[in-house]
């Protein structure tokens, strides 16, 4: 959609901060792509657009976590940050800026809002006392606990917590918060209308300091003998204006008025309830939308690191290709609801829609270009398809609706159409014939028809498949194009051979760790077993970080080993008879990874390390040469 000189040309695209309480998930990859999707869009639009992404990384639970791994809190925070960016990194996610809670000028911004928030009143001193729910870094009220006194949105135990607290007036804010959804903000629409119950039945004021530990930012110029910590979650929001420059130079503040968040449907309440508040008090501009979408289920079922059927974002891109896997989560559900991640609906999404559909449509194109025309086309398609040439543009402008809806599933829907189109034009053209029938003019014409309507979805999908849209342009001899350019035709192609796009997989290719929980619960009578038995286990390469005697056992030793996976997986081992632990520090030894984690002597164990024994020793079974920590073993 063209977009008139006086309408704004800037976009800021945010995901949510991710908490470094745990390495990156399939929900955390979702979010990412879409936002990585909306910033290549409105690129394409011709905006000059923001993308914010990063990790959040206070709060009472990453100093648990980093106690438990006996580190500080900044060197757990910083591990597991680099994880979540490296990721992006190798997933080509185009974030201009990866921002982090414990940066000093986000600091800076957060205590400056609130000094400011406490000179208009909105925050004053009490007491508080409610259920805390230390994972959701949240409060509640008995009447909003489950029946088991467990929290609402988690189900885990909470706990009763009365200390003294700055509270923010919330309350100040209903009727304002009220009138700014009648603008309608948050997509999809059912969302916005559980955020107006919510709000609707009354909103009490909020507790916004801690005094119980001490990772996090301290209020501004304390002089009380408690030390208060500012709540996670007012932390955390600002990282959106903190990252502008709110505070300091505010240099790209400008961005802010044209602020679209991307989150999860857990974190709603926060993002359209306080959050808008928040920018009210602060007199900001509210955002400009809030995209909320659903969860991924795996097979119908939760996912679960205990039954093993939790996908991981780097493998899976990694395995099947970085476009098939983004392609696949955009298309694959409405924008909005839960979504049932399956490798058998992955397998065919590549071999139906890529592969035989676009794939095919670009061989066909490239072989009857290089069979009657050496792969040089040039002609005018007007005089011969102006009616193909109106259903194009027809598809094109219904795709583009779709867009600010938030509806990014049926945007690739429309433009899938094209692809139908083209493939449904040589079915019914038949170039062969027309060549047969010495209609070389209208042939050319058709092959340019088809290549400028190629050209076209391959900008339309360069948001979705960023790299097979690339190989698309190399192959008909063309730059990347721009939306602009979607209502322009092109009079010459020197088209380029390149390998098929997206090959067709077999179904056998699913990954094994999908087949674990399934196994599990079977039991074998036979002491053969089949390869896909043994392709079960999750063989891995790992490095020993930390290694002590267990107390009160002359058998096990605890390790603390070093997968890849941006933490060190505890592990405990029958083998202190055999090895010092200390001369096992830097080792690196042989895995099985995707064992259900067991309790031994009062420790957790996650996975097996290998040996080998004889009457007279044991060994550990270890690489003969250095390997990247994690390599699989096969």
């Amino acid at each position: 959609m063209m977009k008139t000189k006086d309408e704004n040309m800037k976009s800021y695209i945010t995901t949510p901060i991710y908490y470094v309480n745990d390495v990156p998930h399939i929900g955390h990859a979702y979010t990412t792509i879409i936002a990585d999707f909306l910033k290549r869009f409105y690129t394409l639009e011709g905006k000059e657009t923001f993308f914010l992404t990063g990790t959040d990384e206070h709060g009472q639970k990453i100093e648990q976590s980093a106690q438990s791994r006996g580190k500080t809190p900044m060197e757990y925070a910083t591990e597991i940050s680099q994880v979540f960016r490296s990721l992006w990194d190798e997933m080509g996610i185009s974030y201009d800026h990866f921002i982090r809670t414990t940066d000093s000028y986000h600091i800076q911004a957060v205590q400056k809002a609130f000094k400011l928030m406490e000179q208009k009143g909105d925050i004053y001193l009490g007491e508080y006392e409610g259920h805390y729910c230390v994972s959701c870094e949240s409060f509640f009220t008995q009447t909003q606990l489950k029946e088991n006194g467990g929290c609402p949105d988690c189900g885990k135990p909470t706990q009763l917590i009365k200390e003294e607290s700055y509270f923010f007036a919330l309350s100040k804010y209903q009727d304002q918060l009220l009138k700014w959804y009648q603008t309608n903000p948050i997509l999809p629409s059912y969302r916005q209308n559980e955020v107006i119950n919510f709000v609707s039945q009354g909103l009490n004021d909020l507790s916004i300091t801690r005094t119980t530990f001490d990772w996090g930012i301290p209020i501004p110029n304390q002089t009380r003998e408690k030390h208060h910590i500012i709540y996670v979650w007012l932390d955390a929001l600002m990282n959106y204006v903190s990252a502008l420059g709110y505070g300091q130079a505010e240099e790209k503040m400008d961005f802010w008025k044209e602020a679209i968040h991307l989150v999860g449907k857990d974190i709603l309440r926060f993002h359209a309830v306080y959050w808008p508040a928040f920018l009210l008090s602060l007199n900001l501009p509210l955002p400009k939308k809030i995209y909320a979408h659903g969860w991924w289920l795996n097979e119908g079922q939760k996912m679960s690191k205990s039954i093993g059927n939790v996908i991981d974002p780097r493998e899976t891109s990694r395995k099947y290709g970085n476009d098939l896997f983004r392609y696949f989560l955009l298309r694959e559900v409405p924008f909005g609801q839960d979504g049932d991640f399956s490798f058998n609906a992955l397998i065919e999404r590549n071999n139906s829609d890529l592969s035989n559909d676009l794939g095919n449509l670009l061989n066909r194109i490239i072989g009857m270009s290089e069979k009657y025309f050496s792969l040089s086309l040039e002609s005018s398609v007007e005089e011969y398809f102006p009616e193909e040439i109106k259903q194009i543009q027809d598809i094109i402008s219904s795709a583009l609706l779709e867009i600010p809806q938030a509806r990014f599933n049926r945007y690739l829907e429309e433009v899938w159409k094209l692809f139908t189109l083209g493939n449904g034009l040589i079915s019914q053209y038949e170039p062969w014939n027309l060549m047969k029938h010495h209609k070389k003019e209208k042939t050319q014409a058709l092959l340019t028809l088809l290549c400028n309507l190629l050209y076209k979805g391959a900008i339309l999908i360069s948001p979705a498949m960023p790299s097979s849209a690339q190989k698309i342009f190399f192959a008909l001899g063309q730059t990347e194009g721009s939306i602009a350019e979607l209502h322009q035709n092109i009079t010459k192609f020197q088209l380029q051979k390149i390998d098929p796009l997206f090959p067709k997989l077999e179904k056998s290719e699913i990954q094994p760790s999908q087949q674990v929980a399934q196994a599990q619960q079977e039991k074998t009578t036979s002491t053969m077993i089949k390869i896909d038995d043994f392709l079960l286990s999750d063989l891995r390469v790992g490095e020993i970080k930390e290694a002590k005697a267990v107390e009160g056992s002359d058998k096990l030793l605890c390790f603390q080993v070093d997968l890849g996976e941006g933490r060190n997986r505890q592990i405990v081992s029958g083998i202190a008879k055999y090895y010092n632990p200390q001369e096992l520090i830097g080792q690196q030894v042989c895995v099985v990874a995707n064992l259900k984690p067991a309790k031994l002597m009062g420790l957790i164990s996650e996975g097996m390390i290998l040996s080998a024994k004889d009457e007279n020793s044991l060994k550990l079974i270890t690489p003969q040469g250095i390997l990247k920590n994690g390599s699989k073993i096969g």
